[in-house]
């Protein structure tokens, strides 16, 4: 064998490998039954909060509370992405720290060694189906929510339009999917199931309402780059618990999430690469 064929056998490799390594993540996803719990889990919290929502700004409406005169069925679930992405946070998390309470984890790491493979192929596998879940279950929900409140005893202050509801469901998929991302960089930088829901609560939303209901400007700023009011600012969501909209971009919000994204999966690589499984 000559110079140049060894050369090109691990490149060559790589792809093969690659492909490897995702069906056989993918395989894994798709054979617990915690997948199937949690997406069916936020279908129902995204059903109910929207309606929840959706309701109150019917209300606001009918009692003149709000100077609109009708809405977007979609807004409400934009809103109802604060409730709703912890079900997916689980799922997320458990794409990684299952393997680690079951043991699992040795052998994927004995089939693949590469562990920035693993990570990679795990984040592959899971963008994609959260973009998805985020934008079924948010299709349902707009449908139900128009369906009950279009009627006359709840006012039928209530629109379907199709630009705006396609923009809102995607933006709400690429918010779980960006988050997801983060939640497996903490879950292979922490390893317990406890522990990377701990972070992954306190990152999402706790850390950033605690900031913000500080008093202090320099905390709000800080808290407004965080995750929670990045996605909303993304989604152009108005309903942020801050009292009117976030005061940057939908562009910056969107660099924003991607950047805690890319930063959880940072720290989890660095993390997967220095420590024994």
């Amino acid at each position: 064998m000559n110079t140049a064929t060894l050369t090109r056998t691990p490149s060559a490799r790589g792809p093969r490998l690659l492909t490897r390594t995702l069906a056989s993540e993918w395989s894994k996803l798709w054979s617990v039954r915690s997948t199937w719990w949690c997406l069916a889990s936020a279908a129902v919290l995204m059903v109910l909060s929207t309606l929840t929502l959706g309701g109150a700004h019917s209300t606001d409406i009918a009692n003149h509370n709000v100077p609109e005169k009708t809405f977007e069925a979609s807004e409400a679930v934009v809103s109802a992405t604060t409730f709703v992405q912890f079900a997916l946070i689980a799922m997320a998390m458990l794409v990684i720290t299952s393997e680690y309470g079951s043991g699992l984890i040795r052998a994927t790491f004995q089939a693949t060694p590469v562990r920035g493979r693993v990570l990679a192929a795990k984040a592959m596998v899971l963008a994609p189906v959260m973009f998805v879940a985020g934008v079924v279950t948010g299709g349902i929900a707009t449908a139900v929510e128009y369906l009950l409140l279009s009627l006359d005893a709840f006012g039928g202050s209530i629109r379907v339009t199709p630009a705006g509801t396609v923009a809102d469901l995607c933006t709400t998929g690429v918010y779980f999917a960006l988050v997801s991302l983060l939640t497996v960089g903490l879950g292979a930088a922490m390893r317990s199931a406890a522990g990377t829901l701990t972070a992954a609560f306190m990152l999402v939303m706790g850390l950033p309402l605690t900031l913000a209901m500080s008093g202090s400007q320099v905390a709000l700023d800080i808290s407004m780059r965080m995750p929670m009011f990045a996605g909303l600012a993304f989604m152009g969501s108005t309903d942020n618990l801050t009292g009117g909209r976030i005061p940057y971009s939908s562009a910056e919000g969107l660099a924003w999430l991607v950047a805690w994204a890319v930063l959880g999966l940072v720290a989890g690589h660095i993390v997967l690469r220095r420590r024994d499984a």
